[in-house]
């Protein structure tokens, strides 16, 4: 008798994640000890032996809870029972911008590039899945701020790749049930105060029941179709913003305003969102009210002033040139 269906699922899908490895690579997998994550941990050491590659398992203490040291010594023993060699906690301090949700995160990929780089991996497996998915477009859709946010989450960005982001919850959690494993349930998922549990535990549920099953299902399809389009509109726009620039030199930035004018407004966008960036300005920090107010230089042209950037920048037309650079403009 072969695998559940849950485990054979998840077990697949790592198994084509994992495709273009070569041999021998190590491959890491990101374990809060939760159903999505310890599902992906059982799936590798099962499909990286086979694969010829070797695999181990990093887990992350934020120190945000009381016993957090405990439960990553608990996933750690895990790895061990399941080979996953090396295996390491990665304490990180969480700090306070940008919120709590932000601030984890930005501590949490910190420690898994260092570790990463360190241990020299090919890849990194995280335990995202559609729901995860369906959330964050969701995020993105409240934000407002455009087809690349509603994108969501990448299968692969970089080192990382995300091989459930096709599998519902359900999936990994049967697949725990299955293999014996005892799932961690971290309270922060049941804490309101973050906005992803709210649109997990109140938004999604109302919206499920109003427009009946498959919407998870139909936003992950839409972060699919979204991230195809962004993607498509951002090579556009690079090649675009080589045809444009006059000099993309130090901490100034010039476009050519008649080779602007021809693009369409999704890409002319992105094409000054770049050179804001290629100036200096941090990316975090444009927004698109920027971006727009930029734009109007050139849809709206009336002999106005220099627009202020965030990081110190202004962006100016004068003779049919748009300029980026520090202020103030000479």
């Amino acid at each position: 008798m072969g695998p559940h269906p849950a485990v054979a699922d998840v077990r697949r899908a790592v198994r084509d994640a994992l495709a273009d490895v070569p041999d021998n690579a190590l491959i890491l997998t990101a374990c809060s000890g939760g159903a999505d994550s310890l599902a992906l941990a059982a799936a590798l050491a099962f499909e990286a032996p086979r694969a010829n590659l070797r695999a181990g398992l990093l887990t992350v203490d934020h120190q945000l809870q009381p016993g957090s040291k405990h439960r990553a010594e608990t996933v750690i023993s895990l790895a061990r029972e399941m080979a996953l060699t090396p295996a390491e906690i990665l304490t990180v301090t969480v700090g306070k911008e940008g919120g709590p949700e932000a601030a984890a995160r930005e501590a949490r990929y910190a420690a898994l590039d260092e570790a990463a780089d360190r241990l020299q991996a090919a890849a990194v497996l995280l335990g995202h899945t559609r729901d995860d998915q369906a959330e964050t477009v969701l995020l993105g859709l409240a934000r407002g701020s455009g087809p690349r946010s509603l994108s969501g989450m990448a299968a692969r960005s970089g080192r990382y790749r995300r091989p459930l982001l096709h599998l519902p919850r359900t999936t990994t959690v049967a697949a725990c049930h299955a293999q014996g494993l005892t799932p961690w349930d971290d309270p922060h998922n049941e804490d309101t105060r973050y906005t992803r549990v709210r649109v997990r535990r109140t938004v999604l549920p109302v919206l499920e029941q109003e427009l009946g099953p498959g919407v998870a299902e139909a936003l992950a399809r839409t972060a699919a179709l979204a991230r195809e389009d962004a993607d498509a509109l951002d090579e556009w726009a690079d090649s675009a913003f080589q045809n444009c620039a006059l000099s993309d030199i130090g901490e100034s930035v010039s476009l050519t305003v008649t080779e602007l004018e021809k693009l369409p407004p999704a890409v002319r966008r992105r094409v000054l969102r770049r050179a804001a960036i290629a100036a200096g300005s941090p990316s975090g920090a444009l927004s698109a009210t920027h971006v727009l107010s930029v734009d109007r230089l050139i849809t709206h042209w009336r002999g106005q002033k220099a627009v202020d950037l965030p990081g110190g920048l202004s962006a100016v037309r004068r003779y049919g040139t748009l300029i980026f650079a520090i202020s103030p403009i000479a």
